[in-house]
């Protein structure tokens, strides 16, 4: 074939993603594909895969027949990337531990990544939350804790595409995700490629009924980290500044 059709490899390595996940995408008819030869091996027209990488831009919010969730007093449609920055301790919790509250009492899929005193604060705060069993939700799987999806760019999203396509299975309508940004760094190879994630995120988590919060405790990250965390975020062009800034 030409050069505008692309192998698994080479469609992974412009997307910046597993094969793995390109394999998947196709096979659900996310992303187009043909098969070649005896072995029926995967080839994606350039274009397609180009089209795919595009971030997914949505207008000012309207009325729609998507689910929302309530998110410090405003309704947020399901995909959306959003950061938020807080400079205080008793900031870090005060949108997050509700939204994730309000995901146990729904029955919602439910990820938080944290560890140590971040995380510590967390539970914390849960356990003050009316008609929450945080024990039980993380028994029964509702509530997933980790310190990290993973060290690297690919393999985070890749974690996130294998839950995401589980909860969908599992007829989930939404799915909430929160990062303390300080904690998920620690796990990374390097803050850079922390931020990588962060940017390819979209990519993703676009494609999935999910709200994502990622925490950055702006005491903890260098002012120009925080600048490239709100341009990975494009999603904030759609909410009020006074939800992101705590």
């Amino acid at each position: 074939m030409s050069k505008d059709w692309l192998s698994t490899r080479q469609a992974a390595k412009r997307l910046g993603v597993s094969e793995a996940s390109v394999r998947r995408w196709s096979d659900r008819g996310l992303l187009p594909v043909q098969r070649v030869g005896k072995r029926l091996e995967r080839r994606f027209k350039l274009e397609h895969v180009e089209r795919f990488a595009a971030p997914t831009r949505r207008g000012p919010a309207v009325a729609s027949d998507r689910p929302q969730v309530a998110l410090g007093g405003q309704m947020v449609d399901v995909a959306t990337h959003l950061a938020t920055l807080y400079d205080s301790d008793a900031a870090r919790t005060r949108l997050t531990a509700p939204f994730l509250a309000d995901g146990i009492r729904a029955g919602q899929p439910s990820f938080l990544m944290a560890h140590g005193e971040d995380l510590a604060s967390y539970m914390e705060a849960l356990d003050a939350m009316p008609d929450v069993d945080v024990d039980a939700a993380i028994a029964s799987g509702l509530l997933t804790i980790g310190a990290a999806p993973g060290s690297a760019t690919r393999e985070a999203l890749d974690y996130f595409e294998k839950v995401f396509w589980s909860a969908v299975d599992r007829k989930a309508t939404v799915i909430r995700v929160v990062g303390e940004m300080a904690s998920v760094r620690d796990s990374f190879t390097s803050e850079q490629e922390l931020l990588n994630f962060e940017a390819l995120f979209n990519m993703v988590g676009h494609r999935f009924p999910c709200v994502a919060l990622c925490q950055y405790d702006v005491r903890r990250f260098s002012g120009q980290a925080v600048l490239a965390a709100l341009r990975a975020h494009p999603d904030i062009s759609n909410v009020s500044m006074g939800l992101l800034l705590k």
